[in-house]
């Protein structure tokens, strides 16, 4: 089973897998504000719901090996 974390932020749906994720630290250096690397240096959300939503999609977006996605309400894959 992935080790995924989910959280709903406004319109969208984020997903961190914590199994893909070797942290780079690409979504942090891009929103600090709504991620960080945990004790292990994976990603975790910190307040994504503080950061505009262009911002958090680019700090998906940079994430070099995909372990960050985004799905609008409508089901449509945003990143990757």
């Amino acid at each position: 089973m992935a080790n995924i974390d989910v959280k709903a932020v406004g319109e969208l749906t984020i997903q961190i897998d914590r199994d893909l994720c070797v942290g780079f630290g690409d979504c942090v250096a891009e929103a600090g504000t709504a991620f960080v690397l945990d004790e292990s240096g994976v990603a975790c959300f910190a307040a994504p719901d503080a950061v505009d939503r262009d911002r958090l999609i680019r700090a998906c977006e940079v994430c070099p090996v995909d372990a960050l996605s985004v799905v609008d309400e409508s089901g449509r894959h945003l990143v990757p």
